[in-house]
């Protein structure tokens, strides 16, 4: 329940509980003389009606009190005109509850917030803020929360120019009802519809799914620029065998980029459909833990408890996030391993089926300023050998499944965002369904045509109607998948008039927003958001 609501609440039970007083009162009175016996004694009544009003009057006074401290905690939650706007609304007090876990986690990672209950934002709420986040629950049938009616009758749905602010919507919903999430997504639509700047896509939670809220926390932390937060929901991981890795494009002026193939120690673990995430619990290298244990001044073979099993404080530290070492130094070892936390996560579009027998991945190198490897890409590129064991686990990402029928489908994408395509281009091989057109870019043809052979294969037999290449750093003019789609904008719309399907998969920055802008000029902004509505517009983009 939202914060108003439970004043409300609180309230009306002090009301009865006054009604009940007074009743009490009264019927102790009735009880020791009745008033037909003893001439008007009503001055027990009179008594209980006094008490009822001076205890009414105390919760009054009360709830005014309790609704002006909240209103005086939001504004005095307003560090300066940089702050992050973060505006919930709340039916049963979830969303509430994850505005606070996100607002504490943003402002760990620095970041300055402003928490406004929905109904307290207005127009000049929205053009005082450049970023926005919005938590957004829906009640009934697409109907949002009580205490959102009046931002939904004056604000939702007005025109605004918003064409400065960047947001973000975690909708939350539940599949048994027809239109899911459709608060969140309506909320969502008119943002973008007046000129706002997604900084992701709309993330849907069905019924508190633990996968879709660790993604809205993952996307958090890539904006504080802080991706060390631990998980708030941490299904266990299950263990997987890294069967293949394969560097894909060596001699490419890019990152290098690898084909990493996945298979589980219980057969039963292989399970998934096309556009669902793999999420990673990475690891440190292991001569990265060795430094650390000898800057300490630890033993490599220290032994420790951890959820009820001995281990190795090493192998502990491999897969935690490590404190600095002179913190460490005069501590046990169990004193270490009780403070660890553990890295968080890391979430890779997944490239293969189940019937290909293994997980794959494409994967690119990504290094930090001190050159260091990034933590997954490191662990899944570089420091785990060929047979380790690693920890996965599988996330649902409903937004990016595949149709249901075989209307026509168009893939765009770039760079390691071609594994999400190329899974639902197996599935669709798989169904029979051959009207697909895919649109890929990268630098050099030479070196970054990932998959080349499976895809050109795929062009012959006729499972790609039309394949069209953007390689940005061959020739003199760079060209990319959005000049593409301009250049094919007659194809586009005839497609997209026969109920075409556009999944796009890659970059947040750069691709992503600039096919999104042609999409716009050469289809129209009304016709791309019913496409969105309809499920015919998706993104997996990163």
């Amino acid at each position: 329940m939202n914060g108003n609501g439970s004043l409300r609440v609180w309230f009306g039970n002090g009301v009865v509980l006054s009604l009940l007083l007074a009743l009490a009162v009264a019927f102790g009175r009735w009880q020791a003389e009745p008033w037909w016996v003893a001439s008007p004694r009503a001055g027990g009544w009179v008594l209980a009606v006094v008490v009822m009003l001076a205890f009414v009057g105390l919760c009054a006074a009360t709830w005014r009190r309790a609704r002006q401290d909240r209103a005086d905690a939001d504004d005095a939650d307003t560090p300066g005109d940089d702050a992050m706007l973060l505006a919930w609304a709340s039916q049963t007090g979830f969303g509430q509850q994850l505005a606070e876990h996100t607002a504490r986690a943003l402002r760990d990672a620095g970041t300055a917030v402003r928490v406004l209950p929905l109904h307290r934002v207005d127009a000049d709420v929205l053009r005082s803020h450049r970023r926005a986040l919005f938590i957004a629950s829906t009640t009934g049938e697409g109907d949002p929360p009580d205490h959102a009616l009046g931002f939904t009758r004056h604000v939702l749905g007005q025109p605004m120019a918003l064409a400065g602010l960047q947001y973000a919507v975690l909708a939350l919903g539940d599949h048994a009802y027809e239109r899911f999430c459709g608060f969140g997504r309506r909320l969502d639509q008119w943002l973008h519809h007046n000129g706002a700047q997604p900084m992701f896509d709309r993330i849907d939670v069905d019924a508190g799914d633990a996968g879709a809220l660790r993604h809205w926390q993952h996307r958090l932390g890539q904006l504080a620029g802080h991706t060390a937060f631990a998980d708030w929901s941490a299904p266990q991981y299950r263990p997987w065998r890294l069967r293949e890795r394969r560097w894909l494009n060596p001699g490419s002026v890019g990152g290098p980029a690898y084909h990493v193939a996945l298979v589980p120690v219980d057969a039963r673990d292989l399970q998934w459909q096309a556009g669902d995430i793999a999420e990673i619990g990475p690891r440190h290298a292991p001569s990265a833990v060795m430094g650390w244990l000898a800057a300490s001044g630890h033993d490599v073979t220290a032994q420790v408890e951890h959820a009820g099993e001995t281990v190795e404080l090493a192998t502990l530290l491999q897969r935690s996030r490590l404190p600095e070492p002179d913190s460490a130094r005069g501590q046990s070892a169990q004193a270490i391993a009780n403070a660890l936390q553990p890295l968080p996560h890391r979430e890779y579009s997944i490239a293969s089926l189940p019937e290909d027998g293994s997980l794959q991945l494409l994967v690119r190198q990504m290094r930090h300023p001190d050159g260091r490897l990034g933590s997954g890409s490191g662990w899944l590129t570089a420091h785990a050998d060929v047979g380790t064991t690693l920890d996965l686990r599988i996330r649902r990402n409903l937004a990016f499944h595949p149709p249901q029928d075989d209307r026509p489908m168009i893939l765009v994408g770039n760079g390691t965002g071609l594994a999400g395509l190329r899974a639902h281009l197996k599935a669709r091989h798989a169904q029979g369904h051959r009207r697909n057109w895919l649109v890929f870019g990268e630098r050099q043809r030479e070196h970054d045509f990932h998959h080349q052979g499976e895809i050109e294969s795929w062009l012959r037999d006729g499972h790609l109607q039309h394949l069209d290449l953007a390689f940005s750093r061959d020739g003199t003019q760079r060209v990319y998948v959005q000049d593409v789609l301009r250049a094919r904008a007659g194809r586009l719309r005839a497609w997209i008039d026969h109920g075409a399907a556009v999944y796009v998969c890659g970059s947040l920055e750069g691709m992503a927003p600039a096919v999104d802008a042609v999409l716009r000029d050469l289809v129209g902004l009304d016709a791309l958001e019913a496409m969105a509505a309809d499920g015919r517009y998706r993104r997996d983009v990163y």
